[in-house]
Order: structure tokens, then sequence, then C-alpha cells
């Protein structure tokens, strides 16, 4: 997979044959012939694929399309019951709301949570987001301090960690913490991260 200049995708469209018109555009695996008129998106890889179709990638982007097809869920959950350990989404952090951070998750591609500094610990399983195999796991922190923050202390960090577990009614032990993003109260910076999960 390529990346392509804006205007070097508006030169490639313009001389495809009038059957490759036709074809379809996915955005991060997501039909949306005819809803992307008028936008501009920006740091998105750009692939032509067998059929003519154009598949955008674009860390970061959610959409949902009002009446998508009613199966996904059901594939989602065909998947999830492939993989013999279950996936979990923890938040923790050295003083509550310290860092000033929001933490948005987003796992191949798809909104999964926004993790707030000053909200309680998050513990939730991911398990139905993920796929057999190699899975993209995107983080994007943003600041959110006032006119004076709280805390420029290295030692004050909000951690979003993704692991391997399990649950037991209202009880989750981690047994492998596979994935652990971090940023801390010293930082004033809004950053984005993207990891690879491998699932089993």
């Amino acid at each position: 997979m390529v990346s392509v200049p804006r205007l070097a995708l508006a030169l490639a469209i313009a001389l495809l044959p009038s059957q490759v018109l036709a074809a379809s555009v996915y955005l991060n695996g997501t039909k949306v012939d005819g809803i992307l008129v008028g936008q501009k998106m920006e740091k998105c890889n750009v692939e032509f694929d067998a059929k003519g179709d154009v598949r955008l990638d674009c860390p970061g982007i959610a959409i949902k399309v009002e009446g998508a097809q009613a199966s996904a869920p059901a594939a989602e959950e065909a998947a999830a019951a492939q993989l013999t350990k279950k996936y979990f989404l923890v938040t923790e952090q050295a003083v509550r709301g310290a860092t000033e951070f929001d933490i948005e998750v987003y796992v191949n591609s798809k909104f999964v949570r926004r993790c707030k500094s000053e909200d309680e610990q998050y513990v939730g399983e991911i398990t139905e987001h993920l796929v057999p195999g190699k899975n993209k796991v995107m983080f994007v922190a943003r600041k959110k301090a006032g006119a004076t923050r709280r805390s420029f202390s290295p030692e004050h960090f909000f951690r979003v960690i993704i692991g391997e577990g399990n649950a037991s009614g209202d009880r989750v032990m981690i047994d492998d913490a596979v994935i652990t993003f971090e940023k801390t109260a010293a930082e004033a910076a809004d950053s984005s991260k993207e990891l690879s999960l491998v699932t089993r």
C-alpha cells in the first residue's frame, strides 16, 4: 500500500477508464459511495484493488453508515469466536486527572473508546473488535489543559493498556499486557501512535 498525494490521486482518477469510475469507494473498510462528497482528508493511504475499487486507509477517522449490512456484527462475533484469548482495555493513572489528556483508541481503524484522565479507572473487553492474527491499534492523545495546568510532573502518568486476560464475575485478571500507551503530565503536545497486536 502506498501513499498518494492529493493532486496525483486526482489525476489518476481522471485518467481511469469509465468502467473503473463505476467502482466503489471504501473508507477504513466501510463502503462510502456518494457519502464523501466535498470532504477533505489528509495522511491517508490509497489503494486500488483488483476490482478497481478505491480503498482509503485513514487512521483516526471513524465512520458509521446508517443502514449498513446487518451481517457485520455477526461477522465480528464469528471472528471473536475463533480467538483462544480474551482481550481487555484497561486505564491506569498515578493521580487521577493530573495529565489532562484524553486518549482515543481505534482498533482496525474503528473507534472503540475515548479514555479521559478525569474519569475513574476503566476496564472493558474488546475481543469483539479484534480479528485472528494481526490487528492495528491506534492511540490519539489530546491535551485538555485549561489556563492553568494541574501538574507538570513526569511521575504523573496516564496509561492505556490492552492485555490478554480473563473475567470472573465483576473481576478481570490481566495475564499479559501486550500493548501499553502512556502520556505524562510533563507532556503538552497532542500525539498519536499506531501499534500492531497479534491475537491468539
